[in-house]
């Protein structure tokens, strides 16, 4: 398992002790998350980016500086050599299964039964199976299996 950098803390941290709070505060708005999501799929310029998420150019440019700040993207010049491009980092890859996740649940809770929606499938064409977290002991895992312990 990679681990983040180490950072100086930032002062501005909405709660400095929680991961999932830290998380937020790098990919918890829905452009970032999108953003995310379109590399995953392939997206690479500004302006496959902006096509794909209909993202006004301003906050594009900020949602990329951002990420990239945050080494979720590197910037790496296009095949062509005229521009560059943006790739994800290991940190990037580690969101999917948080992008897997939140498709799974949209799946489940954002439509009405029989609305179209998109899917992800694997390499075979074949529905990606539903994202279960389990214990050690391979039973699964839900908000009443587990608890928080603060690590000093």
């Amino acid at each position: 398992m990679s681990r983040a950098p180490t950072r100086t803390p930032d002062p501005g941290w909405t709660d400095p002790e929680c991961p999932v709070a830290r998380a937020l505060d790098l990919v918890g708005d829905r452009w970032s998350l999108l953003v995310v999501r379109d590399a995953m799929d392939g997206a690479r310029s500004f302006t496959e980016f902006q096509r794909r998420t209909g993202i006004a150019r301003n906050i594009l440019s900020d949602r990329l500086r951002k990420l990239t700040a945050h080494g979720l993207l590197a910037q790496r010049a296009a095949p062509s050599g005229r521009r560059q491009e943006y790739v994800l980092t290991e940190a990037g890859h580690d969101l999917f299964p948080v992008v897997l996740a939140l498709r799974q649940w949209g799946e489940r809770h954002a439509f009405a039964p029989g609305e179209a929606h998109s899917t992800l499938v694997d390499r075979h064409g074949a529905p990606v199976p539903e994202f279960a977290p389990t214990g050690s002991d391979g039973t699964p895992l839900d908000a009443g299996t587990t608890r928080v312990r603060k690590i000093r």
